[in-house]
């Protein structure tokens, strides 16, 4: 098993990190004080467009997309995008400036491998340009929907057109003013098979009856201006063309578009895990206490060295989901995404919980990303399915495949 990188990804890595340190990094406070500015909420920050002009010129746009599209990507293997991910997961709000941020990646991954002709005209193109920004429909209040058959969204054919109706929240990239589209998943028919019973339309954002009700924060952060909304959708009406794939194949779809999402997450963990360790180990250089400095206590250095063990068995067992996804694809590589979605919000909680008790006040405050990181870190063990979810399918697949042995 070799994870050496490809000289491909190496350069792009480096470029990566280049364009990050000459283009971002001097304009980061200027973000974070429009970020902090309450006036400024479901406000896209004005040099965005600027840095995704230059960013596209520089070669580095649409990164994710794992098998090439034209002169819009650079065709890279998972495992050649994920450290590209890592990088970028270190400052977690500059993902769209490369065009790499949820959920329009996943959207642009269902697209590109499931829409038709006129679907990929009219909604992939400007998406893969940045030209707009969409949102995901799938998680709804009343259900777990953690199991998507519960889904109970309604998606009912009537004439040339289908009829919408039902409720979802945590729908995210629906706040961006920006945002054009959505995928909604739903039930086109209640009663076939378990897994066929779910479908992905296309729904423009200002369609009539889609509604949203309110913007929803994880541990207080609302991350705008792309966000998570609950929206009400009432008899939302759309052509019988925006169906993706064919009625019943949502499930189909969904497993499709999650499993190369779980790995962006996962190496975004890491690169927010990796930033955590950075600032934790600079402050034992920084700090004293009882006339001690930090790096001095063998309880701090142990902490940062379960840390850097944590991360490198993380990254180390996404790289090798990256890479049996490439070899083998999603089914074959199942088992090793479920340990990742597993591990890696996990590890990355703990290393940034680390470096909060190490930075005292400042780690709890707005000078840092930590407090930020660790309510991303927790939300993505519900996101893409809880821990629980994921340990139950791992454990009854190690089961089976023990007991017939």
């Amino acid at each position: 098993m070799d994870f050496e990188y490809s000289d491909k990804s190496k350069e792009l890595q480096q470029k990566l990190t280049n364009f990050i340190e000459n283009h971002i990094v001097p304009v980061e406070e200027e973000f974070l004080a429009f970020q902090s500015d309450k006036n400024n909420m479901w406000k896209r920050f004005p040099k965005t467009e600027i840095l995704k002009q230059k960013a596209k010129e520089a070669g580095l746009w649409n990164l994710f997309l794992p098998k090439d599209y034209g002169d819009l990507s650079p065709g890279l293997t998972n495992l050649e995008y994920a450290p590209l991910a890592e990088i970028m997961g270190k400052k977690i709000w500059i993902s769209e400036i490369f065009n790499c941020s949820a959920p329009d990646t996943g959207n642009m991954e269902v697209l590109a491998k499931y829409g038709n002709k006129a679907q990929k005209e009219e909604w992939l193109k400007p998406l893969l340009n940045g030209e707009i920004r969409s949102a995901f429909l799938m998680t709804e209040p009343q259900v777990a929907s953690s199991d998507a058959t519960n889904i109970e969204t309604s998606i009912v054919l009537d004439g040339d057109e289908y009829v919408i109706n039902g409720r979802k929240w945590w729908s995210s990239g629906a706040m961006d003013p920006h945002c054009k589209v959505a995928i909604v998943m739903g039930k086109t028919n209640p009663e076939a098979h378990r897994h066929q019973q779910q479908s992905m339309i296309l729904v423009p954002i200002d369609t009539p009856g889609l509604k949203i009700l309110r913007p929803l924060s994880v541990l207080g952060f609302y991350d705008s201006p792309e966000g998570h909304a609950e929206i009400i959708l009432n008899n939302v009406r759309v052509p019988k063309g925006n169906l993706i794939l064919g009625e019943g194949r949502g499930f189909e779809i969904a497993q499709g578009r999650l499993g190369p999402g779980r790995i962006h997450h996962c190496m975004r963990l890491i690169g927010m895990a990796q930033y955590a360790l950075g600032l934790m180990s600079k402050r034992t250089l920084e700090r004293e206490t009882f006339g001690k400095k930090f790096y001095e206590y063998s309880s701090i250095r142990h902490e940062i060295a379960k840390s850097a063990c944590e991360i490198e068995q993380a990254r180390l067992l996404t790289l090798s989901a990256a890479d049996k996804m490439d070899k083998a694809g999603n089914k074959e590589a199942k088992d090793i995404i479920a340990m990742i979605k597993i591990v890696a919000p996990n590890m990355a909680q703990k290393v940034i919980d680390r470096a909060i008790q190490i930075l005292g006040g400042k780690g709890v405050g707005p000078d840092t990303y930590l407090a930020h990181y660790f309510a991303i870190a927790r939300m993505l063990r519900l996101a893409d399915g809880p821990d629980e979810v994921h340990m139950y399918q791992l454990g009854k697949s190690c089961i089976k495949k023990y007991g017939q042995s």
